[in-house]
């Protein structure tokens, strides 16, 4: 098992690694642990696209900001969520 700093800068990584106009999930950046990603974009001081990390469902954990700032960068939306079939970015991308 990763340490937690190890933990930590995987889920670093993986956020850096989304493109702008796409979005992964939660599980996406930090696998079988969503909730940690949520805490370390939380406790981070590093300026990252926060922005691009949505709920697996496609709904916003930060609301009308967030979706602000992917609808900028052209991400798709289906209602209130994001078009996760068009707008999700390949897993072999975020871990490489």
């Amino acid at each position: 098992m990763a340490e937690p700093r190890d933990r930590e800068a995987e889920v670093l990584a993986r956020v850096r690694a989304i493109p702008p106009g796409s979005v992964a999930t939660y599980g996406d950046v930090s696998p079988g642990a969503p909730r940690f990603a949520g805490t370390v974009l939380f406790g981070t001081s590093e300026r990252l696209p926060w922005w691009r990390v949505v709920r697996a469902d496609g709904s916003l954990a930060k609301g009308a900001r967030q979706k602000r700032r992917l609808r900028e960068e052209g991400v798709p939306f289906r209602g209130e969520r994001v078009e996760m079939k068009t707008a999700r970015v390949d897993q072999l991308r975020l871990r490489r």
